[in-house]
């Protein structure tokens, strides 16, 4: 790595926070809209909230502002480690590689690098996404005194209970859902920020339109492996009694199967209005803070 790579590193680890920080209420509606409903799961079969406004005013309502926070210290620690390097690794893969083959914004060469950043930060990050919908998919209410809202004994509960490995449920889907949302996410951002430098030029309108035009891409493109990825998460094993609450899902196809099966195909968008709601104000705010570090 280049001396000049490594604020890209920090400069995303940072955006990303700050984005984090900002729309994590709306993600907390999406992941409880996405683990309710499940047939097979006595816990999350009920239907409680009609959609993300009616989530966000019952968790409001029944279990406190700071509900809608459940979470946030793994999510602002999965933005360190995830945000930092997805998007400083994209960058530092995109300069180097367009560099050799003396290209600019071609398409193919920031997809390749966009899916290596997605998987390999994804990868890393996982333990910390486990902690956040665990957190999330609970809430305050049913945590209580237990886990009180703790990201480091609820650490130690899925690493006591279900070891190590408890800690990396979902790494598939969740690498394969940060492959295709850089995939798609990225590339589309700086493609249409460079055709639009045209009329815009390298301005916030510019980062505005592109990171909303990326975000209704990735929005559609991921939900699905987004809901796999959140129920194969919040899906608990007890290794230590021999009463052990078997496993709903065996794997992410498996997932995908039984929740055609038993909800419909329409099953795999739930949560999708919050993703995007979420996922818009999301890039833009990222995208507008780090072109504004890029310049310092």
């Amino acid at each position: 790595m280049e001396k000049k790579d490594w604020p890209l590193f920090v400069y995303g680890g940072l955006s990303s926070c700050i984005a984090e920080l900002s729309t994590f209420p709306i993600d907390t509606t999406k992941t409880r809209l996405q683990v309710q409903g499940q047939r097979l799961d006595g816990q999350f079969n009920k239907i409680k909230y009609r959609g993300m406004v009616h989530a966000f005013c019952q968790i409001y309502k029944q279990e406190g502002f700071l509900s809608l926070y459940s979470g946030i210290s793994p999510a602002l620690l999965r933005q360190c480690t995830y945000g930092s390097i997805k998007f400083g690794t994209y960058y530092t893969l995109k300069q180097a590689t367009s560099d050799y083959f003396q290209v600019t914004e071609d398409v193919t060469v920031n997809l390749g690098c966009a899916v290596c950043a997605g998987i390999i930060s994804a990868s890393i990050a996982n333990p910390t996404d486990v902690l956040k919908v665990r957190l999330q998919a609970l809430g305050r209410d049913k945590l209580g005194i237990f886990l009180e809202n703790n990201v480091f004994k609820c650490f130690r509960h899925i690493y006591v209970h279900e070891g190590f490995r408890g800690l990396w449920k979902g790494v598939g889907p969740t690498s394969q859902r940060a492959a295709i949302i850089a995939a798609v996410e990225l590339p589309v951002y700086d493609y249409c920020k460079y055709k639009l430098m045209v009329i815009f030029g390298n301005q916030i309108f510019n980062h505005f339109i592109s990171s909303l035009i990326a975000s209704f891409g990735s929005a559609i493109a991921s939900n699905p492996i987004d809901v796999i990825r959140t129920r194969l998460m919040n899906q608990k094993h007890n290794k230590i009694t021999e009463l052990v609450q078997q496993h709903i899902y065996k794997g992410s196809i498996d997932c995908l199967i039984k929740t055609v099966k038993y909800e419909g195909v329409l099953a795999l968008y739930k949560g999708f209005i919050p993703t995007f709601v979420r996922m818009g104000p999301w890039n833009i705010i990222f995208f507008v803070i780090y072109e504004r570090l890029k310049t310092i």
